[in-house]
């Protein structure tokens, strides 16, 4: 009798069995949209609505005092923003406060870093140490500078002067030239810490047998640390300063904490110049307008970072 060399079929598998998979994949599907509800609705009413509101404000007027002021109001309230003496100054101020915070916050965690990281007694007690002005609250350590550089009562001015390195008090928050300028070196003093943590962390996972076999061909602890350390940073460098020139461009409350922008607008910076459309104005369309101009800013300085990761991740591959 012949064989057949036809195949063999394989074997179906069970209809009740192809429904059960079905109906676990459709009860695991309402399981993960019963959990995202909470973060969906989180986002919607505190993010996006939000943001949708203020879109739709700046281009139409809105006055608080005054409900007959209202209609679409097109790009008038963008070109009363660019109109405006007081824009491009605070538009130069936050740059300014930008960058000076954000490099002496960079520049003295990094350094603070390297020190912590190297094998001396008690590094412990100063790493727990180092995280407190972190954790302080910006209105607290806002009016606790103030009244250190406070003029006829302040401690720093008083060491200064002791110490020879002032021949008076000097009002560092009442004078135009360095307003701004101290209230950035409060920031730095602040914010360093959480530079320092992230960057620590880093150094703790540069290859020691790498750093090893660098000094044995005779590299000096300078360039191991240029050529060695600093590229393992470097990731984590960029991605701090992206967030923290983000974080500090659109901060307010240690500049209205510690001056209100003053003495004569010298430490006003778009988000001072955007609560005194809002509250001083009453032109909630400007402040909206303003507030757009911020973000788009913002996603431009995004795009730069994204396009830059990019580019070198292509360079990798």
């Amino acid at each position: 009798m012949a064989v057949s060399d036809a195949p063999i079929p394989a074997r179906a598998e069970p209809i009740e069995r192809k429904a059960g998979r079905r109906t676990r994949a459709a009860q695991l599907r309402r399981l993960a949209a019963l959990f995202f509800a909470p973060s969906a609705a989180f986002f919607l009413l505190l993010i996006a609505y939000p943001l949708a509101r203020v879109i739709w404000t700046a281009f139409n007027y809105v006055n608080l005092t005054n409900p007959s002021v209202s209609g679409y109001a097109g790009l008038d309230n963008f070109a009363t923003v660019v109109d405006d003496e007081r824009f491009w100054p605070s538009l130069w101020r936050t740059g300014v406060w930008t960058f000076v915070s954000v490099a002496g916050e960079y520049a003295l965690g990094l350094a603070s870093a390297v020190a912590l990281a190297q094998p001396i007694r008690g590094r412990t007690v100063f790493r727990a140490l180092i995280i407190i002005p972190w954790v302080i609250p910006i209105v607290v350590a806002g009016l606790t500078w103030t009244w250190m550089l406070t003029p006829d009562y302040g401690v720093i001015n008083l060491w200064m002067v002791k110490l020879g390195l002032l021949s008076k008090p000097y009002y560092w928050l009442g004078n135009l030239d360095s307003a701004l300028l101290t209230v950035a070196f409060v920031n730095i003093w602040r914010s360093f810490p959480f530079y320092t943590l992230s960057l620590l962390a880093a150094l703790m996972s540069v290859p020691r047998d790498v750093l090893e076999s660098a000094a044995m061909d005779g590299a000096g602890p300078f360039r191991r640390f240029v050529y060695i350390v600093m590229p393992h940073l470097k990731a984590v460098s960029l991605t701090l300063i992206f967030i923290h020139i983000i974080w500090t461009a659109i901060n307010f409350d240690f500049i209205w904490v510690m001056t209100q922008g003053g003495p004569l607008n010298s430490s006003e910076t778009l988000p001072i110049l955007i609560y005194r459309y809002a509250f001083e104005d009453f032109d909630v369309g400007a402040a909206s307008a303003l507030a757009m101009m911020s973000m788009g800013f913002m996603l431009a300085a995004f795009f730069v970072y994204w396009y830059g990761a990019a580019r070198r991740a292509e360079r990798a591959a």
